[in-house]
Order: structure tokens, then sequence, then C-alpha cells
């Protein structure tokens, strides 16, 4: 279904609507599990820490969020044809590179570039969403995940631990996804 309509079509607006809500929560949930995957390498108590303000985080986000988008719509989608269809394609390309960077990283010994693999497919996915969706700060979120991914790629291989690596990725990689669910439910 291509949504090309005005402003006035109430279906436009109510797709916009629903396209951004659906947005606002799955980043802010990500952006959870990202704070407990930065957490998990922060000394002890990091990881209850990270967790306790990741939930309060991910919960402030998805209130506002959900604030936010029950208000007026000032600009409303305009999705390409067939932009579901792509959408699962997209979807479905990331978790395929999501499952070989575990099962690569795992089968070479080399858990440790997990983190910075999945940064990496998560952020990639995230440039052809910004089309596919029309919001373009996925395209903000793609570049900050891509870059958090080469910076935590070249810390790793400068020999720091994998810890300190999943902190720099993870921490991050959160504030970016729910900083990105907050200009999602604005726009």
């Amino acid at each position: 279904m291509t949504m090309t309509t005005d402003a006035g079509d109430a279906a436009c607006l109510d797709l916009t609507r629903t396209l951004r809500r659906r947005g606002v929560v799955v980043l802010s949930v990500f952006g959870m599990v990202w704070a407990l995957a930065g957490g998990s390498g922060l000394p002890s108590p990091g990881l209850a820490v990270a967790g306790v303000l990741g939930a309060l985080l991910a919960a402030g986000t998805l209130v506002a969020g959900r604030r936010r988008t029950a208000g007026e719509v000032t600009r409303p989608v305009r999705l390409p044809e067939r932009w579901n269809r792509g959408v699962g394609v997209v979807n479905a390309a990331e978790a395929a590179a999501i499952v070989g960077v575990v099962a690569g990283a795992n089968a070479s010994g080399h858990p440790e570039w997990i983190p910075v693999g999945v940064c990496l497919a998560v952020g990639l996915h995230f440039f052809p969403l910004a089309r596919l969706y029309d919001q373009r700060q996925y395209g903000w979120v793609a570049a900050a995940l891509t870059a958090l991914a080469a910076i935590g790629g070249g810390l790793l291989a400068g020999g720091l631990s994998a810890e300190a690596v999943r902190a720099v990725v993870g921490l991050p990689a959160a504030l970016a996804l729910w900083g990105t669910a907050l200009l999602v439910a604005r726009d």
C-alpha cells in the first residue's frame, strides 16, 4: 500500500502515528537491551546500575513517545511502493547477519567480537529503514551505531578488554536508540 496522500487523509495520519509509536517502542526496548549489554562490561555493580537506569530511561522514553505521538501529526509519512515488503527483507537480512556474527565469532573462538558485529548489523539495517519508513532519524542512528561498531572494533583490535568494549559500544548505543525514539516521536 502506497501512502502518498496529503496531510488531510485520515488513513495516512493514522498510519504515520502507528509507525512512529511502533518505532518508539522498538527503539526503547532495544535501547534497554544495549544498556544491559553495555552494563555487563562494567565492574560490579555496573550491570545492576545499568539495568535500573536503563529501565527508567526506557520507560521514560516510552511515556514521552506515547504522549508525543498522540498529538497532531506535523509531517505525514510518504512511504515508497511495497515499503512493508522492503522492511521485511531488511529485518530478515539483519537477523541473518546477527546469527552469522554470533556463529562466526563463537566458531572462531572470538566471542568478544559479538557486540561489535551485532552493533554493525543493527546500524547498517537502519540505513534502508530510514527511506522505507520515511524517517530520516533512522539514518542518524544508523550512522551512530555504525561508528560505534567501528570504534569498538578498533579498540578491541588494539587490545582493550572485551568487557570494556561491551561498555564502550553498548551504553552509547542505548543512548542513541533512546534519543532516536524521542526524535521519531516528535517528528
